[in-house]
């Protein structure tokens, strides 16, 4: 029961502060403070309905807490905020920060702005694990002139490579438009984005069956050989 009372409360409270309305600060100081929690814990941003284990390999491990972040308050998430001002996750809170297939929903001029917020909140120490489509291995089908055959089966069902420029089409026509993809990446382009918003440290792969891309990134610097286990344990092979 208390576990459930925590989730509505904090539901609620983000709703509230996110459409800018006053709270009680008795109110405030009564809910259990999600980033005093013990143990290390990770940001997953634009989470969905999803929960573990419906995250990254390398945040499996029970030592990991999950705080959930959504714009879409019908997620239930543990905070509804825009990705693109986190104002309710305070800086250098959690060690981790997960971002899976969110960034390319943004436009371009917006990444810079969500990449900086990413490196806000992490601690001096912390990584930020993020994937997203590789508009690359995608052009290939689109030069066979496969732009509407399906790519890949996923759990909404069948994606073409127009769905993946642009957005889940069926989706979309359920009146999802923030489904919409208003952006892309190459690895390339990818981590020098990463870079450029202050990450010292970022390796990624690109996983052509699968069409995405996926990055490790450091706030601070470390050596190959330590990004190199970062990689092993956080990205998908």
């Amino acid at each position: 029961m208390k576990r459930t009372v925590d989730i509505l409360w904090h539901a609620l409270f983000s709703w509230v502060s996110a459409h800018g309305l006053d709270i009680s600060p008795n109110l405030i100081e009564s809910s259990e403070d999600l980033f005093h929690r013990p143990g290390r814990k990770f940001l997953h941003v634009g989470c969905g309905a999803a929960r573990k284990p419906d995250v990254g390999p390398g945040f499996l491990a029970d030592e990991w807490g999950e705080v959930r972040l959504d714009i879409d308050p019908m997620a239930s998430p543990d905070i509804v905020s825009s990705m693109l001002d986190m104002e309710l996750v305070p800086t250098a809170s959690v060690e981790a920060v997960y971002s899976h297939h969110n960034i390319e929903h943004l436009y371009p001029h917006e990444v810079t702005v969500a990449l900086l917020e990413f490196f806000r909140v992490l601690k001096e120490d912390g990584v930020l694990v993020l994937a997203c489509p590789d508009l690359q291995s995608l052009c290939r089908l689109i030069v066979d002139d496969k732009l509407d055959q399906p790519a890949y089966l996923s759990s909404v069902g069948p994606v073409t490579p127009l769905d993946v420029l642009y957005g889940h089409r069926p989706q979309l026509a359920a009146g999802n438009l923030f489904m919409a993809h208003h952006t892309g990446f190459t690895l390339r382009t990818l981590v020098e984005t990463v870079c450029a918003a202050g990450f010292r440290s970022v390796a990624g792969r690109r996983r052509d069956a699968y069409f995405d891309l996926w990055i490790v990134a450091a706030k601070g610097h470390l050596p190959e050989q330590e990004m190199q286990v970062l990689m092993d344990i956080h990205l998908p092979q």
